[in-house]
């Protein structure tokens, strides 16, 4: 267990370094969640109305959620170039753990996901958005959020390492985009038609979206929900752990046969 957390901080503090020398997609993906909650706050929430919410208040909780969901993204890009290059031929000719590698990478992706929290959730504020709940219930859903991101990152670890070139990688990662569209990120899911409105609700990041808003204090009532909205941090949760428990392994054996 020593060795494995050495060689994770080893190559995490490698990650690290590579985002302050190559900052191009750390910043995009952190630049891109400010500009569409500039966007969505300020052109939808002038003309949406929702009884009982600010859209602005409704709005923050969700692009929180849709930036951990980029973890998918960033991710498949990281590892699908690491792997392409040689760089993971390299690792694997040392002698270090087989599993520290993809860890490592998980957690300096975690780490940088926590530091891009802070500039969003200024804006959050500056727009009016606030934390109605108490400083536990918030805690919660901070570790909600990235528990989230980091299951969400070992599911693109694992596709980024299946992926046959890194401009596959690329355009599936660009894909995932959608996974906010088709859940209550940004709208409630409410209004949507009857299969349409379930395969949202089922969505993961829909249920992280409901706890977070739930522990936030935003929270408004969706009637008739699905069972992880319905139940929202009960449903983060065990989205999460699912991911974690199914990608995690299936990553660490990819990566010590590729």
């Amino acid at each position: 267990m020593s060795a494995v957390v050495l060689d994770s901080t080893a190559v995490l503090g490698r990650h690290l370094l590579r985002m302050k020398h190559a900052p191009a997609i750390p910043v995009m993906t952190q630049t891109m969640p400010i500009v569409f909650l500039l966007f969505f706050g300020y052109v939808f929430g002038s003309a949406m109305a929702m009884p009982g919410a600010d859209y602005r208040a409704f709005l923050v909780p969700g692009m929180l959620v849709a930036t951990a969901a980029n973890g998918i993204m960033t991710g498949m890009f990281t590892a699908a170039q690491d792997s392409h290059r040689g760089v993971m031929d390299r690792f694997r000719s040392l002698p270090m753990s087989r599993g520290a590698v993809p860890l490592g990478q998980a957690a300096a992706d975690l780490v940088a996901a926590a530091a891009g929290l802070v500039p969003l959730l200024l804006v959050g504020l500056a727009m009016g958005w606030r934390i109605e709940g108490g400083a536990l219930e918030a805690l919660g859903g901070f570790g909600i959020l990235l528990l989230f991101r980091f299951a969400a990152t070992w599911a693109g670890i694992l596709l980024g390492l299946a992926s046959r070139s890194e401009e596959a990688a690329g355009q599936l990662g660009g894909a995932t985009f959608m996974l906010p569209l088709l859940s209550n990120a940004y709208l409630p899911t409410d209004g949507l038609p009857g299969a349409l409105r379930t395969v949202a609700e089922w969505n993961p990041v829909s249920a992280v979206t409901a706890a977070v808003r739930d522990l936030f204090g935003n929270a408004t009532p969706a009637a008739d929900a699905a069972w992880p909205v319905a139940h929202p941090v009960a449903g983060a949760v065990c989205w999460s752990l699912v991911l974690l428990a199914v990608c995690m392994p299936l990553a660490v054996r990819r990566y010590a046969r590729s």
